[in-house]
Protein backbone atom coordinates (compact mmCIF):
# COMPACT_ATOMS: atom_id res chain seq x y z
CA UNK A 1 0.00 0.00 0.00
CA UNK A 2 1.77 2.90 -1.23
CA UNK A 3 1.15 6.40 0.33
CA UNK A 4 -0.55 9.37 -2.29
CA UNK A 5 2.68 12.02 -3.91
CA UNK A 6 0.86 14.48 -1.70
CA UNK A 7 0.73 12.91 1.35
CA UNK A 8 5.10 11.73 0.88
CA UNK A 9 5.70 15.34 -0.07
CA UNK A 10 4.33 16.54 3.49
CA UNK A 11 6.10 14.54 5.36
CA UNK A 12 9.32 15.38 3.37
CA UNK A 13 8.76 18.94 4.02
CA UNK A 14 8.13 18.15 7.81
CA UNK A 15 11.44 16.14 8.43
CA UNK A 16 13.59 18.65 6.48
CA UNK A 17 11.40 21.57 8.67
CA UNK A 18 12.29 19.15 11.69
CA UNK A 19 15.95 18.42 11.14
CA UNK A 20 16.37 22.49 10.41
CA UNK A 21 14.73 23.97 12.91
CA UNK A 22 15.66 20.93 15.69
CA UNK A 23 19.30 21.42 14.62
CA UNK A 24 20.05 17.98 14.11
CA UNK A 25 22.46 16.76 12.03
CA UNK A 26 20.05 14.09 10.66
CA UNK A 27 16.65 13.70 10.60
CA UNK A 28 14.87 10.40 9.46
CA UNK A 29 11.38 9.15 9.61
CA UNK A 30 9.60 5.98 7.98
CA UNK A 31 6.24 5.32 7.33
CA UNK A 32 4.51 2.07 7.82
CA UNK A 33 0.98 1.39 6.54
CA UNK A 34 -0.30 -2.62 6.58
CA UNK A 35 2.99 -4.20 7.68
CA UNK A 36 5.00 -2.75 5.05
CA UNK A 37 7.45 0.37 5.29
CA UNK A 38 6.05 2.43 2.50
CA UNK A 39 8.07 5.54 2.32
CA UNK A 40 11.18 6.92 4.14
CA UNK A 41 12.27 10.33 4.22
CA UNK A 42 15.61 11.89 5.42
CA UNK A 43 17.04 15.20 5.98
CA UNK A 44 20.38 16.79 6.80
CA UNK A 45 23.78 16.72 4.90
CA UNK A 46 26.66 16.02 7.46
CA UNK A 47 25.48 12.11 6.43
CA UNK A 48 23.57 10.31 3.76
CA UNK A 49 20.76 8.14 6.19
CA UNK A 50 19.51 4.99 4.60
CA UNK A 51 17.09 2.66 5.52
CA UNK A 52 19.74 0.31 6.99
CA UNK A 53 21.54 3.00 9.22
CA UNK A 54 21.69 1.82 12.84
CA UNK A 55 20.56 4.68 15.41
CA UNK A 56 20.46 4.19 19.39
CA UNK A 57 16.76 3.70 19.89
CA UNK A 58 16.79 4.23 23.91
CA UNK A 59 13.51 3.30 25.70
CA UNK A 60 12.02 2.13 22.77
CA UNK A 61 14.03 -1.12 24.14
CA UNK A 62 11.35 -1.00 27.02
CA UNK A 63 8.88 -2.04 24.58
CA UNK A 64 10.64 -5.13 23.54
CA UNK A 65 11.27 -6.07 27.40
CA UNK A 66 7.77 -5.76 27.52
CA UNK A 67 7.28 -8.13 24.75
CA UNK A 68 9.88 -10.87 26.45
CA UNK A 69 8.18 -10.38 29.80
CA UNK A 70 4.64 -10.97 28.63
CA UNK A 71 5.97 -14.20 26.38
CA UNK A 72 7.30 -15.41 29.70
CA UNK A 73 3.78 -14.74 31.39
CA UNK A 74 2.31 -16.84 28.65
CA UNK A 75 4.32 -19.54 29.00
CA UNK A 76 3.37 -19.70 33.04
CA UNK A 77 6.37 -18.75 34.32
CA UNK A 78 5.31 -15.71 36.07
CA UNK A 79 2.12 -13.67 37.16
CA UNK A 80 1.92 -9.90 36.21
CA UNK A 81 0.74 -9.58 39.76
CA UNK A 82 4.02 -11.82 41.75
CA UNK A 83 6.03 -9.54 44.01
CA UNK A 84 9.40 -8.90 42.40
CA UNK A 85 10.23 -10.54 45.88
CA UNK A 86 9.19 -13.86 44.12
CA UNK A 87 11.98 -13.55 41.49
CA UNK A 88 14.60 -11.81 42.84
CA UNK A 89 14.72 -12.94 46.82
CA UNK A 90 15.97 -10.52 48.90
CA UNK A 91 15.43 -7.24 47.38
CA UNK A 92 14.61 -4.49 49.41
CA UNK A 93 12.12 -3.25 46.50
CA UNK A 94 10.23 -6.31 46.88
CA UNK A 95 6.70 -5.97 47.04
CA UNK A 96 6.72 -3.72 43.73
CA UNK A 97 4.95 -5.97 41.06
CA UNK A 98 6.20 -7.31 37.83
CA UNK A 99 2.25 -4.98 36.40
CA UNK A 100 3.36 -2.08 38.67
CA UNK A 101 7.30 -2.26 36.66
CA UNK A 102 5.88 -2.25 33.43
CA UNK A 103 3.45 0.36 33.85
CA UNK A 104 5.11 2.54 35.78
CA UNK A 105 3.55 2.44 38.74
CA UNK A 106 5.40 1.19 41.52
CA UNK A 107 6.91 4.41 42.56
CA UNK A 108 10.65 3.46 41.87
CA UNK A 109 12.83 6.14 41.51
CA UNK A 110 14.21 6.99 37.98
CA UNK A 111 17.75 5.91 37.92
CA UNK A 112 19.97 3.17 39.76
CA UNK A 113 22.76 4.11 41.90
CA UNK A 114 25.94 4.97 40.56
CA UNK A 115 27.07 7.44 37.65
CA UNK A 116 24.39 8.38 34.96
CA UNK A 117 23.94 5.09 33.38
CA UNK A 118 23.46 6.25 29.95
CA UNK A 119 26.88 7.77 29.86
CA UNK A 120 29.18 5.56 31.37
CA UNK A 121 30.43 1.64 31.52
CA UNK A 122 27.55 -0.43 32.65
CA UNK A 123 27.91 -2.11 35.96
CA UNK A 124 26.83 -5.81 36.34
CA UNK A 125 23.61 -6.81 37.59
CA UNK A 126 25.46 -8.25 41.38
CA UNK A 127 26.28 -4.45 41.59
CA UNK A 128 22.50 -3.39 40.10
CA UNK A 129 20.88 -5.29 42.88
CA UNK A 130 23.16 -4.37 45.65
CA UNK A 131 22.91 -0.48 44.87
CA UNK A 132 19.04 -0.98 45.63
CA UNK A 133 17.39 0.31 49.37
CA UNK A 134 14.35 1.05 50.75
CA UNK A 135 14.95 4.43 49.81
CA UNK A 136 14.33 3.83 46.14
CA UNK A 137 10.81 3.73 46.67
CA UNK A 138 9.74 6.88 46.14
CA UNK A 139 6.15 6.43 47.29
CA UNK A 140 3.59 3.78 47.36
CA UNK A 141 2.27 2.30 44.22
CA UNK A 142 -0.15 3.58 42.25
CA UNK A 143 -0.14 6.34 43.96
CA UNK A 144 1.23 8.43 41.29
CA UNK A 145 2.90 8.04 37.48
CA UNK A 146 6.76 7.90 38.01
CA UNK A 147 9.08 6.71 35.21
CA UNK A 148 11.58 4.73 35.76
CA UNK A 149 14.47 3.20 34.03
CA UNK A 150 15.64 1.14 37.24
CA UNK A 151 11.89 -0.55 36.63
CA UNK A 152 13.17 -2.19 33.16
CA UNK A 153 16.71 -2.91 34.67
CA UNK A 154 14.87 -4.82 37.18
CA UNK A 155 12.70 -6.75 34.25
CA UNK A 156 15.34 -7.70 32.55
CA UNK A 157 16.96 -9.06 35.72
CA UNK A 158 13.78 -11.43 36.10
CA UNK A 159 14.29 -13.00 32.81
CA UNK A 160 17.10 -13.85 33.75
CA UNK A 161 16.68 -15.49 36.66
CA UNK A 162 13.38 -17.25 35.43
CA UNK A 163 15.63 -18.75 31.81
CA UNK A 164 19.23 -18.55 33.16
CA UNK A 165 20.00 -16.70 30.18
CA UNK A 166 20.98 -13.36 29.56
CA UNK A 167 18.60 -10.72 28.37
CA UNK A 168 19.94 -9.73 25.06
CA UNK A 169 20.23 -13.66 24.21
CA UNK A 170 16.35 -13.88 25.27
CA UNK A 171 15.66 -11.18 22.94
CA UNK A 172 17.69 -11.96 20.17
CA UNK A 173 16.28 -15.33 19.79
CA UNK A 174 12.33 -14.88 21.25
CA UNK A 175 11.94 -11.31 19.69
CA UNK A 176 14.63 -10.38 17.15
CA UNK A 177 15.23 -13.25 14.93
CA UNK A 178 11.46 -14.43 14.44
CA UNK A 179 10.51 -11.18 13.09
CA UNK A 180 13.54 -10.54 10.91
CA UNK A 181 14.85 -7.62 12.73
CA UNK A 182 18.87 -8.79 12.12
CA UNK A 183 20.17 -4.86 12.48
CA UNK A 184 18.59 -4.34 15.61
CA UNK A 185 21.80 -5.13 17.51
CA UNK A 186 23.35 -4.57 21.41
CA UNK A 187 26.23 -2.62 19.91
CA UNK A 188 26.24 -0.49 17.17
CA UNK A 189 27.16 -2.01 13.46
CA UNK A 190 28.20 -0.26 10.75
CA UNK A 191 26.81 1.99 9.08
CA UNK A 192 25.53 3.71 11.99
CA UNK A 193 24.79 7.40 13.00
CA UNK A 194 27.53 9.00 15.01
CA UNK A 195 25.73 11.01 17.82
CA UNK A 196 26.17 14.14 18.90
CA UNK A 197 25.18 17.30 21.39
CA UNK A 198 25.06 20.53 19.56
CA UNK A 199 26.47 23.71 21.56
CA UNK A 200 23.56 26.27 22.06
CA UNK A 201 25.81 29.17 22.09
CA UNK A 202 27.91 28.01 18.62
CA UNK A 203 26.47 25.05 17.20
CA UNK A 204 29.13 23.22 17.01
CA UNK A 205 29.29 19.45 17.69
CA UNK A 206 30.48 16.99 20.55
CA UNK A 207 30.53 13.09 19.93
CA UNK A 208 28.67 11.10 22.93
CA UNK A 209 30.30 8.05 24.28
CA UNK A 210 28.56 5.06 22.82
CA UNK A 211 28.13 2.36 26.04
CA UNK A 212 27.33 -1.06 26.90
CA UNK A 213 25.27 -0.05 29.44
CA UNK A 214 25.45 -3.72 31.37
CA UNK A 215 22.10 -4.37 33.45
CA UNK A 216 20.75 -1.76 32.35
CA UNK A 217 20.42 -2.66 28.78
CA UNK A 218 16.98 -4.16 29.53
CA UNK A 219 15.86 -0.19 29.40
CA UNK A 220 17.71 1.41 26.40
CA UNK A 221 20.81 0.06 24.98
CA UNK A 222 19.50 -1.36 21.49
CA UNK A 223 20.02 0.01 17.90
CA UNK A 224 18.33 -0.02 15.17
CA UNK A 225 17.46 0.84 11.75
CA UNK A 226 14.17 2.82 9.84
CA UNK A 227 13.70 -0.79 8.15
CA UNK A 228 13.73 -2.78 11.20
CA UNK A 229 11.43 -0.49 13.54
CA UNK A 230 8.66 -0.66 10.65
CA UNK A 231 9.03 -4.24 11.30
CA UNK A 232 8.68 -3.65 15.52
CA UNK A 233 5.64 -1.22 14.41
CA UNK A 234 3.88 -3.54 12.55
CA UNK A 235 4.31 -6.05 15.01
CA UNK A 236 2.46 -3.98 17.80
CA UNK A 237 -0.15 -3.26 14.93
CA UNK A 238 -0.54 -6.79 14.60
CA UNK A 239 1.10 -9.32 16.26
CA UNK A 240 2.89 -12.70 14.75
CA UNK A 241 1.25 -15.13 16.92
CA UNK A 242 4.64 -17.36 16.95
CA UNK A 243 5.79 -14.04 18.92
CA UNK A 244 3.44 -13.29 20.91
CA UNK A 245 -0.46 -13.99 21.26
CA UNK A 246 -2.76 -10.65 19.81
CA UNK A 247 -4.94 -10.75 22.89
CA UNK A 248 -1.61 -10.44 24.80
CA UNK A 249 -0.89 -7.70 22.88
CA UNK A 250 -4.07 -5.81 23.66
CA UNK A 251 -3.61 -6.40 26.76
CA UNK A 252 -0.44 -4.42 26.84
CA UNK A 253 -2.24 -1.45 25.45
CA UNK A 254 -4.55 -1.07 28.24
CA UNK A 255 -3.43 1.54 30.24
CA UNK A 256 -2.16 0.78 34.02
CA UNK A 257 -2.24 4.00 34.88
CA UNK A 258 -2.59 7.61 33.26
CA UNK A 259 0.41 9.47 33.12
CA UNK A 260 -1.41 13.22 32.58
CA UNK A 261 -3.86 13.58 34.80
CA UNK A 262 -4.45 16.92 34.02
CA UNK A 263 -5.74 16.51 30.49
CA UNK A 264 -6.29 12.36 30.44
CA UNK A 265 -3.93 12.62 27.23
CA UNK A 266 -1.79 10.26 27.77
CA UNK A 267 -1.45 6.68 30.05
CA UNK A 268 1.68 3.72 30.21
CA UNK A 269 0.17 -0.17 29.95
CA UNK A 270 2.80 -2.81 30.33
CA UNK A 271 5.57 -1.26 28.19
CA UNK A 272 4.01 1.05 26.20
CA UNK A 273 3.09 4.96 25.85
CA UNK A 274 -0.60 5.70 24.99
CA UNK A 275 -1.55 9.14 23.65
CA UNK A 276 -5.08 10.45 22.82
CA UNK A 277 -4.54 12.87 19.92
CA UNK A 278 -7.85 14.00 18.73
CA UNK A 279 -10.41 11.05 18.55
CA UNK A 280 -7.23 8.28 18.51
CA UNK A 281 -5.26 6.56 20.54
CA UNK A 282 -1.36 5.99 19.30
CA UNK A 283 0.72 3.15 21.12
CA UNK A 284 4.45 3.51 21.24
CA UNK A 285 7.11 4.64 22.57
CA UNK A 286 10.18 7.59 22.84
CA UNK A 287 13.66 7.19 23.33
CA UNK A 288 16.99 9.03 23.47
CA UNK A 289 20.34 8.47 24.84
CA UNK A 290 23.27 10.53 25.02
CA UNK A 291 23.29 11.89 21.25
CA UNK A 292 20.46 10.34 19.88
CA UNK A 293 16.72 10.47 20.13
CA UNK A 294 14.60 7.78 18.70
CA UNK A 295 10.14 7.88 18.37
CA UNK A 296 7.73 5.34 17.55
CA UNK A 297 4.09 6.13 17.28
CA UNK A 298 1.13 3.03 16.04
CA UNK A 299 -2.59 3.46 15.18
CA UNK A 300 -3.78 -0.19 15.61
CA UNK A 301 -7.02 -0.01 13.72
CA UNK A 302 -5.64 1.32 11.09
CA UNK A 303 -2.58 -0.65 10.78
CA UNK A 304 -0.58 2.86 10.67
CA UNK A 305 2.91 3.86 12.34
CA UNK A 306 5.62 6.09 12.20
CA UNK A 307 9.58 5.04 13.64
CA UNK A 308 11.96 8.65 13.55
CA UNK A 309 15.45 8.49 14.33
CA UNK A 310 18.15 11.61 14.88
CA UNK A 311 21.53 11.61 16.04
CA UNK A 312 21.55 14.86 18.51
CA UNK A 313 20.00 14.58 22.03
CA UNK A 314 16.74 16.53 22.27
CA UNK A 315 15.32 18.54 19.20
CA UNK A 316 15.00 22.56 19.36
CA UNK A 317 11.70 22.01 17.97
CA UNK A 318 9.80 20.13 20.76
CA UNK A 319 10.31 16.33 21.42
CA UNK A 320 10.99 13.47 18.95
CA UNK A 321 7.81 11.93 20.45
CA UNK A 322 5.26 15.16 19.63
CA UNK A 323 7.28 15.34 16.16
CA UNK A 324 6.36 11.78 15.38
CA UNK A 325 2.85 11.76 16.25
CA UNK A 326 2.66 14.76 14.35
CA UNK A 327 3.59 12.70 10.84
CA UNK A 328 1.04 9.71 11.80
CA UNK A 329 -1.69 12.21 12.31
CA UNK A 330 -0.95 13.93 9.00
CA UNK A 331 -0.62 10.44 7.30
CA UNK A 332 -4.22 9.50 8.81
CA UNK A 333 -5.70 13.21 8.05
CA UNK A 334 -4.30 12.84 4.33
CA UNK A 335 -5.27 9.06 3.26
CA UNK A 336 -7.56 7.54 5.81
CA UNK A 337 -8.43 3.56 6.04
CA UNK A 338 -9.93 2.61 2.88
CA UNK A 339 -13.08 1.46 2.54
CA UNK A 340 -13.79 -2.54 2.07
CA UNK A 341 -16.32 -3.50 -0.60
CA UNK A 342 -19.60 -5.35 0.84
CA UNK A 343 -19.60 -8.47 -0.81
CA UNK A 344 -22.19 -10.86 -0.25
CA UNK A 345 -22.34 -14.24 2.06
CA UNK A 346 -21.66 -17.42 0.36
CA UNK A 347 -24.43 -19.18 2.20
CA UNK A 348 -26.71 -18.90 5.19
CA UNK A 349 -25.12 -19.23 8.92
CA UNK A 350 -26.45 -23.08 10.07
CA UNK A 351 -30.26 -23.12 11.43
CA UNK A 352 -29.14 -22.55 15.32
CA UNK A 353 -27.24 -19.62 14.26
CA UNK A 354 -30.50 -18.38 11.73
CA UNK A 355 -32.30 -18.72 14.81
CA UNK A 356 -30.83 -15.96 17.40
CA UNK A 357 -30.84 -13.79 14.34
CA UNK A 358 -33.12 -10.48 13.81
CA UNK A 359 -34.80 -8.10 16.18
CA UNK A 360 -35.12 -8.58 20.11
CA UNK A 361 -36.05 -6.42 22.45
CA UNK A 362 -35.11 -5.44 26.37
CA UNK A 363 -36.49 -2.86 28.59
CA UNK A 364 -38.17 -1.03 25.56
CA UNK A 365 -35.42 -0.56 23.22
CA UNK A 366 -34.63 -2.46 20.00
CA UNK A 367 -31.90 -4.32 19.22
CA UNK A 368 -30.59 -6.41 16.57
CA UNK A 369 -28.29 -9.70 16.27
CA UNK A 370 -27.02 -10.57 12.65
CA UNK A 371 -24.03 -13.07 11.91
CA UNK A 372 -20.24 -12.50 11.16
CA UNK A 373 -19.05 -15.18 9.28
CA UNK A 374 -15.59 -13.80 8.72
CA UNK A 375 -15.29 -13.33 12.65
CA UNK A 376 -16.79 -16.47 13.23
CA UNK A 377 -19.02 -13.81 15.79
CA UNK A 378 -22.85 -13.16 16.38
CA UNK A 379 -22.71 -9.15 16.53
CA UNK A 380 -25.41 -7.56 18.52
CA UNK A 381 -26.60 -3.75 17.47
CA UNK A 382 -28.37 -1.50 19.36
CA UNK A 383 -31.02 0.43 17.25
CA UNK A 384 -33.44 2.10 18.94
CA UNK A 385 -31.80 4.45 20.34
CA UNK A 386 -28.58 3.88 18.35
CA UNK A 387 -25.31 2.87 19.94
CA UNK A 388 -22.24 0.60 19.48
CA UNK A 389 -22.09 -3.23 18.84
CA UNK A 390 -21.08 -5.89 20.76
CA UNK A 391 -19.61 -9.57 19.63
CA UNK A 392 -20.41 -12.99 21.19
CA UNK A 393 -18.53 -15.84 20.58
CA UNK A 394 -20.06 -19.39 20.68
CA UNK A 395 -18.44 -21.87 23.53
CA UNK A 396 -20.68 -25.04 23.58
CA UNK A 397 -24.18 -25.77 23.90
CA UNK A 398 -26.18 -22.71 24.33
CA UNK A 399 -23.87 -20.60 26.27
CA UNK A 400 -21.71 -17.40 24.23
CA UNK A 401 -19.58 -15.38 25.50
CA UNK A 402 -18.82 -11.45 24.89
CA UNK A 403 -15.59 -10.46 22.99
CA UNK A 404 -15.93 -6.78 23.15
CA UNK A 405 -17.41 -3.58 24.96
CA UNK A 406 -19.55 -3.29 27.66
CA UNK A 407 -20.48 -7.16 27.57
CA UNK A 408 -16.43 -8.21 27.09
CA UNK A 409 -16.39 -11.66 29.09
CA UNK A 410 -20.10 -11.65 30.24
CA UNK A 411 -22.08 -14.65 29.49
CA UNK A 412 -25.15 -15.06 27.14
CA UNK A 413 -27.19 -18.27 27.47
CA UNK A 414 -29.92 -19.28 25.08
CA UNK A 415 -33.22 -19.46 27.00
CA UNK A 416 -35.71 -22.14 24.93
CA UNK A 417 -39.30 -23.92 25.62
CA UNK A 418 -40.18 -27.38 26.34
CA UNK A 419 -39.82 -27.81 22.87
CA UNK A 420 -36.25 -26.90 22.41
CA UNK A 421 -37.39 -23.42 20.58
CA UNK A 422 -35.47 -20.16 21.44
CA UNK A 423 -37.47 -17.84 23.19
CA UNK A 424 -35.45 -15.25 25.07
CA UNK A 425 -31.56 -14.69 25.19
CA UNK A 426 -30.12 -13.87 28.63
CA UNK A 427 -27.27 -11.89 29.11
CA UNK A 428 -25.68 -11.47 32.27
CA UNK A 429 -29.36 -11.82 34.02
CA UNK A 430 -30.28 -8.85 31.53
CA UNK A 431 -33.14 -11.04 29.16
CA UNK A 432 -34.08 -10.23 25.39
CA UNK A 433 -36.87 -11.23 24.20
CA UNK A 434 -38.85 -11.18 20.80
CA UNK A 435 -41.79 -9.40 21.90
CA UNK A 436 -41.24 -5.84 23.81
CA UNK A 437 -44.46 -7.11 25.82
CA UNK A 438 -42.83 -10.12 27.28
CA UNK A 439 -40.34 -10.61 30.02
CA UNK A 440 -39.45 -14.34 29.11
Amino acid sequence: MSLLMETTRRIDLLVAEGQAQGRTPTLVAGIVRAGALVHFAAAGELLSPERSMQYRIGSITKTMTAVLIMQLRDRGLLDLDDPLEAHLPGTPVGAVTLRQLLGHAGGLQREPEGQWWERADGADLTTLLAGLTPGKLSHPPHRAYHYSNLAYGLLGAVAEALTGRGWAELLTERVLEPLGMTRTTYLEQAPYATGYVVHPWHETLREEPRTDTGAMAPAGQLWSTAEDLARWAAFLASPDPGVLAPQTLAEMCVPVIMSDLDSWRSGHGLGLQLHRVGERVYTGHGGSMPGYVAGLAVHRPTRTGVVTFANAYGLRSGSIGEFTRTLLTTVLDAEPEPTSPWRPRPQRPSPEIDQLCGRWWWMGEEYEFTWDPHRDELVRTRLQPTGGQVCFRHEEGDRWRGTGGDEHGETMTVLRDENGQVTALDIATFVFTRDPDRLR
